[in-house]
């Protein structure tokens, strides 16, 4: 009670310390920290909460939800200027971040790019095919085809802004984005780099590479994870919606 008290006060002296006719605007109180819009959806409502579909963790459906933790925090801000302006495609993220804010997305982005992500994000790894190694560490010159680790990093655990993660997703999320980039439903991209990426792959390749990445052994780059993050995080039912 002493600490509300004290709130009180604290707020009342700096209401008459600069009048009563021109105090600042309320913030909303579930923009005020990137924990509180990934579990309360912000502006966007309960119902778009990120853990709702990425999970408590951050940690994706395993599937074609990608993981969130460990997001480079100029990437994740990025994307979603790319879903508000419809140069990617997928209607529920479009309606989310039209309705966030710059400040609440930065603060959602840095609270996820602080998440470790978890122990066996990229379950099943196994031997990548001798084709599919090369392309991904070596590329095809023949055909200016630049290797995967040129901009996602070494061992495709992500390289800033520009070069996202592919080790921490799973095959089918990393395929599904390759698929989007070559037919131009997703596009944006620094110099159009990914689109031509994906055109220049050959089918078998295509499916390869975004399994080889997927599941590269060597993948060990990891952020220190945030106090007290993962540990007092509830287990919710919804994970993996």
């Amino acid at each position: 009670m002493g600490r509300v008290k004290n709130t009180t006060f604290a707020m009342a002296a700096t209401m008459l310390s600069t009048g009563c006719t021109d105090t600042a605007p309320v913030a909303n109180p579930f923009e005020q920290s990137g924990e509180l819009i990934a579990l309360s959806g912000g502006d966007a409502g309960a119902a778009n909460a990120c853990i709702v579909c990425h999970g408590m963790e951050g940690e994706g459906d395993g599937e074609l939800t990608p993981q969130l933790a460990g997001l480079d925090p100029g990437y994740f801000v990025r994307q979603l200027e790319l879903y508000e302006a419809g140069q990617r495609r997928h209607p529920e993220m479009e309606a989310i971040a039209a309705r966030l804010s710059w400040d609440a997305r930065n603060a959602v982005a840095s609270y996820y790019a602080e998440m470790e992500p978890p122990p066996g994000a990229a379950a099943n790894r196994q031997a990548c095919t001798a084709a599919a190694r090369q392309l991904v560490f070596s590329g095809d010159p023949s055909r200016d085809l630049p290797a995967c680790t040129a901009c996602h990093g070494r061992d495709l655990a992500g390289a800033g802004a520009a070069g996202p993660p592919l080790a921490w997703q799973t095959a089918a999320y990393n395929e599904s984005q390759l698929r989007a980039w070559r037919s131009g439903r997703r596009y944006g991209d620094p110099q159009g780099a990914m689109g031509e990426v994906s055109r220049l792959l050959h089918e078998r390749e295509l499916r390869a590479v975004a399994a080889c990445a997927a599941r590269l052994p060597d993948a060990t780059h990891r952020r220190e994870p945030r106090a007290a993050s993962l540990l007092e995080h509830r287990h919710d039912p919804r994970n993996g919606a």
